[in-house]
Formats: C-alpha cells, structure tokens, sequence
C-alpha cells in the first residue's frame, strides 16, 4: 500500500451546549481533519481540534500550515509502516505534534481496514468494551453543581470532573464541597482548573477541602507551579496541560510529581504517542484518560479504541466531546456517552464511514 494522496479539511463544530472552563468558554471551535488516499481502495481518516481557556500552543492555522509540509512528503511512503511514516515527518519538521498526530490516526485507521481490524485489535485488545468516561460539570454556583452531579449520576456516571478555576477561590471551595456532598460511594470526583489557581490557592483548596475524597487536576500553570504544590497538598495531583511529552510524564510519575495524568491524545502524537504512555504508566501502575481537547467523530472514535485497551484499574476514562456537539459524521456509529460508557465503534480501523463530501471541497491537497 502506497499513499497517493493527502487531502485537508477545515470544519466548524457547531456546539449544541455550552462548556465554561477556567478562563473562558469554548464556542464552536475549528477542527483540522485528514483523509489520506492509497493506491487501494481503502483510505484513512484524521483529525486534530485544539481548543482551551487560554491560548495554544498550536491552532487551526498552524496545523494546516504544517500539514503543509508534511502532506507531500508522505507520497509514495506505506502508511502501514507507521513507525517510518514517523520517520519521513521528522525529517521534515521538529515540532508540529497536531498535524502529526492527525497523520498518526489516520495511518493507524488504514491499517486496520487493511487487516479488517479494529485498531483496539492492533493494540492489544479490548480490555474494556464498553469504555468508561468522565463527564464535566461546568463551572457554576454551588448549587447548580451539585443539581448536574446529582443528574450525572442519576445517568450512570461514575467518574464526575468539576470544572474550578477564574473566579474568588472561596467560591471554587464552595462549589467542591456542595459537589463532594452529593457525591455518592464508588464514584470519582476530580477537580480540574486548567492552570487557573497559583500555588498557594491551590495549597488552600486543598487545605480547606482536606476531609473530602478528591483528587486536584492540573491546578497551576506550569510543571514547576504544580512540583511545588504537589508537596504540601492534602490530595492526589494530576497533570494534564504539563504533560507533554514522554520524558516529562516519566519524570513526573519517577519524582512522585503526578499520581495520574489526563492524557490529549493529539498532544502527544496521536494513537503512537498514546500507545507509549499507555505503556509506560501499566509499568509504573499509575491511572491515565485518553482524550482530547475537542474534536467530532474521528478523534472520538480514536480515544475509545485505544482507551478500551488500557487495564480498569488504571483508566481514568475516555473523554470525548460528544455531549456537547450539535450532529455526528457517523449517524450510525459515531461515538455516543450511553450511561456513562461508550462504546467501542464495530468495524475496522476507527470503525467509522464517513459521508462522500461530508466535510465539502478540500482546502488543501497533495498528491
């Protein structure tokens, strides 16, 4: 199999709810999505969608320049020997993380139709099927909070991740504790503020939260903000924004910085990247989500192959967007939350078809 041509899309994701973080609220971001044709008649689906409270590091524009890049040297290369399609990016760029990973997905999808496998299959297996995922309780008064915890849990969920950061600090311990109140046995509450508190809020959440059973999510802005800080709390610290990379996340778990990461997976390199962290965190027996930041039915569909391969114990869940999205690119089986699972989309590769044209005319091609 040789790739004979690489097509880029450009689409607006329409939300159908509303998602507050710490800083800001996402509003119908722009996704970035691949289709890489071969000289057979299967073809290969990707996508990378950053979004955030605060500015990325990478963007729409960014991606589709470095797919720029990147789309013609993979002509004539064999997109099921991913580790050399790897190798033909790098001798092109440094960098460039989103629009490699979107090309990673997209090979790992081509080798499963290739093989009339599920990538879930290519990677070990399905440990998990359905797959566990946390849903997020936007930032709001106590009071609301507590009301969607309850709803949540009412739905089947199991694992709650209460949105904290950007506001008085009073008012995120208040909306902890209204949240931790209703919380009941077996369920998981994470507090995540994507780096909106300084070290000492954090150290005084936790201090005033120190009887409630919770863990803290990347609290500060930077790896060494949360260093600090991991040392006097009263909870579980995990990293989300400052793991970035293989070495940062081997550092974090060996120096007892992290107990746990949430992991992006267009952040690390797509379903190859994810693989190794996956791997290296069974080895240290430390938990790990695979997700991403945003994104439609490709992303989604990626997460929850390689999510349902990871050990119970040690999954966080598989975030996926799906809540929040206005249509599907897959009526049929783009991922879906039922219950608070989802399931592993059937069929090889991603196990997803998508529309002729469904994305509209290209707004880049190599060939």
């Amino acid at each position: 199999m040789k790739v004979t041509q690489v097509n880029v899309y450009a689409k607006r994701l329409a939300m159908a709810a509303g998602y507050n973080m710490s800083s800001a609220a996402v509003g119908d971001p722009e996704t970035t999505v691949v289709k890489i044709l071969t000289d057979t008649s299967h073809v290969g689906w990707g996508e990378i969608c950053p979004t955030g409270p605060l500015p990325q590091v990478e963007h729409a524009q960014s991606i589709q320049a470095d797919l720029g890049l990147l789309g013609p040297a993979l002509i004539g290369v064999d997109p099921e020997q991913i580790g050399l399609v790897h190798d033909a990016m790098t001798a092109i760029m440094d960098g460039g993380q989103g629009a490699r990973s979107a090309i990673d997905i997209a090979c790992w999808d081509l080798l499963g139709k290739a093989h009339n496998r599920g990538i879930c299959d290519l990677l070990g297996g399905a440990r998990m099927d359905p797959v566990s995922t946390y849903h997020v309780i936007p930032i709001g008064t106590p009071e609301t909070s507590a009301q969607l915890a309850e709803a949540l849990q009412d739905e089947g969920h199991t694992k709650l991740q209460l949105k904290s950061g950007g506001r008085h600090v009073d008012e995120d311990i208040d909306a902890i504790h209204a949240v931790a109140r209703v919380t009941r046995p077996g369920v998981d509450l994470f507090v995540d503020c994507n780096r909106g508190w300084t070290v000492s809020e954090t150290l005084l959440v936790s201090q005033a939260c120190r009887d409630l059973k919770l863990v803290i999510e990347q609290p500060c802005a930077t790896y060494a903000e949360c260093a600090t800080a991991r040392k006097h709390l009263h909870h579980p610290l995990i990293l989300d924004e400052s793991a970035t990379d293989l070495a940062t996340i081997a550092r974090a778990i060996s120096s007892g910085v992290a107990d746990g990461f949430g992991m992006k997976l267009t952040r690390i390199g797509g379903i190859s990247g994810m693989r190794a962290i996956r791997d290296l965190c069974h080895a240290a027996n430390t938990p790990t989500s695979c997700d991403d930041s945003w994104g439609g039915d490709i992303i989604a569909a990626a997460c929850v192959h390689l999510g349902s391969t990871f050990h119970p114990h040690l999954s966080r869940g598989a975030w996926i967007s799906d809540p929040y999205q206005a249509e599907h690119y897959d009526d049929l089986h783009g991922p879906r939350i039922v219950n608070g699972t989802i399931a592993v989309p059937p069929g090889p590769g991603l196990g997803i078809t998508i529309p002729d044209g469904y994305f509209g005319p290209p707004i880049a091609s190599y060939a």
